[in-house]
């Protein structure tokens, strides 16, 4: 009998249309490389060569056009398995809207982000409006994905700990300073996350936050050692952050790659945690 395939998943990737969305964060000439459409014709080429056998399909704009642009994708494109969407937490109906897009896609809404980074205020987190939010994101089974930086992990923490009914993931390990060579506030605030059952880590974005010319896996070992210390090899995912990995890598493989040699060390079942079970039990994913 043949052994079963362990199914491979990218927990973590983008598609974007510069013709169809504004993107704030794409306004710097440093962006210059991707101002591009990025489709799903571009991207599996590259999952195939990758042994990448499903995706999760994450936000990039505060746009509810974009989440149900990613939905009806995620419903015609056979390796997208999930998509992590934005609703406006804050908004007094956004129970409503969850439901109405749970209706209308099913299993395919798998979480919420929102670029908490991008907030004026650092503790955007703990408004009562934005908790009432997250509310209804776990009432409905649903993760929500924290874009942070050191600056918001106090918020990111107290948050976490707050509702513990609803699933987090931290994303880019919170985008720490890779490359200043090591990051030690963002390793003491990250280190809080440990007794915190309900959050889990992507090993992703970890490329970008480093000299864009000048990384390799070694470069970002002391960084995937630290976050494997905090949340345990139980509660971590690959995510590539294809395509805006692009702009320090020159292919999607040189991501994965780095990943795989960092982790090298782990046992097989550990590898097969990291690099697929892990997502697929978080996110829930449906058809796997």
């Amino acid at each position: 009998m043949t052994a079963r395939h362990a199914v491979r998943i990218d927990a973590h990737q983008h598609f974007w249309d510069p013709r169809r969305f504004h993107y704030p964060w794409m306004d710097s000439t440093a962006l210059d490389p991707v101002r591009r459409p990025f489709a799903p014709d571009d991207l599996a080429p590259e999952l195939a060569a990758n042994g990448i056998d499903g995706t999760v399909l994450v936000q990039t704009v505060s746009d509810l056009a974009e989440t149900r642009m990613f939905l009806d994708i995620a419903y015609e494109t056979p390796f997208v398995h999930g998509v992590v969407g934005w609703v406006d937490l804050t908004a007094p109906d956004v129970g409503d809207v969850l439901d109405e897009l749970r209706d209308e896609y099913g299993p395919l809404l798998v979480g919420i982000r929102h670029q908490v980074h991008d907030e004026d205020d650092a503790h955007w987190l703990e408004r009562p409006d934005v908790r009432r939010g997250l509310g209804e994101i776990a009432a409905r089974n649903l993760v929500y994905d924290l874009l942070v930086r050191t600056r918001e992990l106090p918020a990111a923490i107290s948050t976490v700990a707050a509702l513990p009914d609803l699933r987090f993931v931290l994303d880019h390990i919170a985008k720490p300073r890779i490359a200043d060579g090591w990051d030690g506030p963002w390793a003491t605030a990250l280190a809080r996350f440990a007794d915190l059952p309900n959050v889990d880590a992507k090993l992703s974005g970890m490329v970008t936050e480093a000299d864009w010319k000048d990384w390799s896996s070694e470069t970002l070992r002391p960084f995937v050692d630290h976050v494997l210390g905090v949340f345990t090899v139980q509660r971590v995912m690959f995510g590539s952050d294809w395509p805006v990995c692009l702009l320090a890598a020159d292919r999607y493989g040189d991501v994965a790659d780095a990943l795989a040699t960092v982790v090298s060390d782990l046992s097989t079942t550990e590898t097969e945690q990291v690099f697929g079970r892990n997502a697929q039990r978080c996110y829930r994913l449906p058809g796997l």
